[in-house]
């Protein structure tokens, strides 16, 4: 049964309805239009692919010219919702009861591949689950933005981030080459973002795993090759075995007035943090292992936490705090009444 909307919408409820309403009307003011294949950057694509990965300019020049340029595109990526709401907004995103029931779902039905992945990297099993839960909803909600819009949107008609998304377009169709894919045919994030755990294209070619021996590497489907992939990818980017992630953390007032800065790097040390009057459980760690202090707003203030080397290599998979803290609460939550096989 489809539940209406409410006749009356407060506070983040009311930001997401204003929100779509104005994507829904540029999409209607604006729309979408065919990728320009006489534009100069477009030729100047062209001719780059064929120079170096030996394309043909007359297929390339027919796939472009079927690609379209989508100003929602443009504008959902300008606010990516880990920029535009705090933590507590932020947070009943990916921590609501649903997603919570559909991840010890999602953990009990696919148990196999994802403790397979869990050991073959090191990674928690719980946060392989959660991450394809935070990314797509485990695979309910990959995108519906062809890759082939998304990409060429924001490799030609979005000069932020140009350099990067042509680039992501060129490892793209050197993937459907590759896997003797359709260009025209896989669809995912308005960012091109692909499968379940939604890979961008140079990601795919370098952590893409085939995890379960059948010769393809299949992140849209397969349960195994995505949750090894997964895997890889965070291992790839530091996570170290049975490490500690975040522990909550109590500073000083002085501390407090002075929030830490937003930098995604471990910027310090659980040392210099004791220095500073920070309290938080650092269990056996050395004083030099390196760390970052985390402060997030909740409904009543700021909340402060310690991050570690496996935090950090969620915000490499994600580039945002707030994320990597999503996933690790979330992950927590699925941990949760497991089945005795699963720890």
């Amino acid at each position: 049964m489809t539940r209406p909307l409410p006749l009356t919408l407060t506070g983040p409820d009311k930001t997401s309805f204003r929100f779509f309403i104005f994507i829904f009307l540029l999409v209607l003011v604006v729309p979408a239009r065919a990728i320009d294949i006489d534009r100069a950057d477009v030729r100047a694509f062209i001719l780059e692919m064929q120079r170096d990965h030996g394309f043909d300019n007359g297929q390339l020049a027919g796939w472009l010219s079927q690609a379209e340029s989508k100003p929602g595109i443009i504008e959902l990526i300008s606010r990516p919702a880990e920029k535009v709401k705090p933590w507590h907004e932020y947070r009943q995103i990916f921590l609501g009861d649903e997603r919570i029931r559909r991840g010890k779902e999602f953990y009990r039905n696919n148990l196999a591949a994802i403790l397979s992945a869990a050991d073959t990297s090191g990674v928690d099993a719980e946060i392989i689950a959660a991450i394809i839960g935070v990314e797509t909803y485990y695979g309910d909600r990959p995108g519906k933005n062809r890759i082939i819009d998304a990409l060429s949107t924001l490799a030609f008609d979005y000069p932020p981030r140009q350099k990067f998304f042509r680039r992501e377009l060129a490892k793209f169709f050197e993937l459907a080459r590759a896997q003797g894919m359709d260009p025209l045919t896989p669809v995912g994030s308005y960012a091109g973002a692909m499968g379940m755990p939604q890979f961008m294209p140079s990601s795919y070619l370098a952590y893409a795993e085939d995890g379960d021996g059948d010769g393809k590497k299949d992140i849209w489907e397969n349960i195994a090759d995505v949750t090894a992939s997964v895997g890889h990818y965070l291992v790839h980017h530091g996570w170290k075995s049975e490490a500690t992630i975040a522990v909550p953390a109590q500073v000083p007032a002085a501390m407090t007035a002075a929030a830490p800065g937003k930098a995604l790097g471990l910027d310090t040390s659980v040392g210099q943090l004791r220095a500073q009057g920070v309290h938080f459980d650092s269990g056996q760690m050395d004083e030099q292992t390196p760390a970052v202090l985390i402060q997030l707003e909740s409904e009543n203030g700021p909340v402060f936490w310690v991050g570690f080397a496996n935090f950090h290599a969620i915000t490499r998979y994600n580039r945002s705090r707030m994320y990597a803290m999503a996933v690790f609460e979330l992950a927590s939550e699925i941990k949760k009444r497991q089945p005795a096989d699963s720890e």
